[in-house]
Parts: C-alpha cells; sequence; structure tokens
C-alpha cells in the first residue's frame, strides 16, 4: 500500500496575516461590552410663579363660570315669575268678568257702584245673592265675597258692612299686588263717563234702601284701567242692553 506523504506546513504570508488581524480586532470590537451611559438629569418642576399664574387663571375661570350660571338663573327664576304673574293677572281678569256678568238688580242696593277706591256690586250665587266688592288699599289689589242671602235685609246690612272693610277681614282675597292706581268707566248712550258721575236714574229704590246711594241703571258696559307695577291694564266688559241680570 501506499502512504500519502506528510503535507508540508502551510506558511502564511504578510499580507494574509494583516487581514486575519484586522478581522480579530473587528469581532473582539463587536463583543465590547457597551460604554456606560451619560446619568439622566432630573426632571424640572414648577416654579412658584407659575403655579400662582395658574392658580390665578383657574380663579378667574371659576369666577367668570359662576357669573355665567347665576346670570342663567336669574334669567330662569325672573321668566318664571313672570309667567306666574301673567298666569295670576288673567285669573283675575276672567274674575273681574264673571263678576260683572252675574250681576244681579235688587233696587235694595245699586248692582254696580264705585266710590273711587272700591266697586261694590250684587251678583248671582248659587244660593241666593251676595255682594262682592274689588277695592285698591295699600298697593294691593283685593277682592271680598260678602254672605250669601236672599233676604233683601241682609244684602243692604252686608253693603253697609262693606263701607268699614279694612282688608283682612274674612273672604278677603290679595288679587295682585304692586297696584297703585285705578279708575272705572261706565259706557252710557253711546260714550264713556266716570263711573262716579250720576247715571240714569233706575226704577224707585226699595223701602229701607241705602241711604246716600243712589240706585241707578246698569250702564251697557264697562271699562277697568289698574296700574300694577308701573303697567297700565284696560279691560272692556260689555254688559248687554239689560246689564247682567
Amino acid at each position: 500500500m501506499f502512504r500519502r506523504a506528510p503535507s508540508a506546513p502551510r506558511v502564511f504570508h504578510a499580507p494574509q496575516v494583516s487581514r486575519v488581524c484586522r478581522a480579530l480586532r473587528a469581532c473582539g470590537a463587536r463583543r465590547a461590552p457597551p460604554a456606560p451611559r451619560a446619568a439622566h438629569a432630573p426632571a424640572r418642576g414648577f416654579t412658584l410663579v407659575e403655579v400662582l399664574v395658574a392658580m390665578l387663571m383657574m380663579a378667574i375661570l371659576a369666577t367668570i363660570t359662576w357669573q355665567g350660571l347665576d346670570s342663567i338663573l336669574r334669567a330662569r327664576d325672573g321668566s318664571k315669575a313672570a309667567l306666574d304673574r301673567t298666569a295670576r293677572l288673567a285669573t283675575v281678569v276672567v274674575q273681574w268678568e264673571q263678576d260683572l256678568q252675574a250681576l244681579y238688580e235688587t233696587q235694595a242696593v245699586p248692582a254696580l257702584h264705585f266710590d273711587g277706591r272700591t266697586v261694590r256690586m250684587t251678583r248671582r250665587a248659587e244660593a241666593g245673592v251676595t255682594l262682592v266688592a274689588w277695592s285698591l288699599r295699600s298697593g294691593l289689589w283685593q277682592r271680598w265675597v260678602g254672605p250669601t242671602t236672599t233676604r233683601l235685609a241682609d244684602l243692604q246690612e252686608s253693603w253697609v258692612s262693606s263701607q268699614g272693610l279694612l282688608g283682612n277681614e274674612p273672604g278677603h282675597l290679595t288679587l295682585a299686588e304692586g297696584a297703585s292706581e285705578w279708575q272705572i268707566y261706565f259706557h252710557r248712550g253711546g260714550a264713556w263717563t266716570n263711573a262716579q258721575s250720576t247715571g240714569d236714574a233706575a226704577a224707585p229704590a226699595a223701602p229701607g234702601g241705602v241711604r246716600g246711594v243712589a240706585v241707578e241703571a246698569l250702564p251697557t258696559a264697562v271699562r277697568l284701567v289698574v296700574t300694577l307695577e308701573g303697567k297700565t291694564l284696560t279691560r272692556d266688559i260689555a254688559l248687554g242692553p239689560a246689564g247682567g241680570g
């Protein structure tokens, strides 16, 4: 058998040695641990001036928000109050009209009379006749209703008692506040006249009638002029050819 002759040792030339050295250095550079990083600088906080400015801005914003909310609430309350006043005034006017439409002439007392402060009227009720007095005193517009009766003497007594009303008796109801003045006009003969002027005489008064008060024929219409909270309300109510009776 033939044996393979040993090969001669490999000899590296200088250029090859140089390349090998560079490769080893590059490998060592890749495996070298990373250089230590510089420590991070501490986070910067707010200064006292910045905090005070922020607090001031928040206070201003809160004040503006509160003022806006307060304005909204005030406007809502004002609107609600105005609606309530309008609704109540409408109810009062309806009651005034109902009283006039229910006028009833007895010849014992005037069915409708105005003395400058109080309007007195006799009107039909479920169980007879009653005296109703509308008055304005101390800025209050009030309505008083007397007892219902079927006797002329009781009606005359109620009429006399109504002349001394103070506004706090049973049967009194405050209709509106802020009333400064009012006036009543009667429509007779195609013209409006002051209710305190002398009108047309009616039939002779019944015996024992109210002294000092003439019984007059009812007008064809009544005009109400009343000032409430600086605003004037005017309302005309037609009674018909024979009044409300």
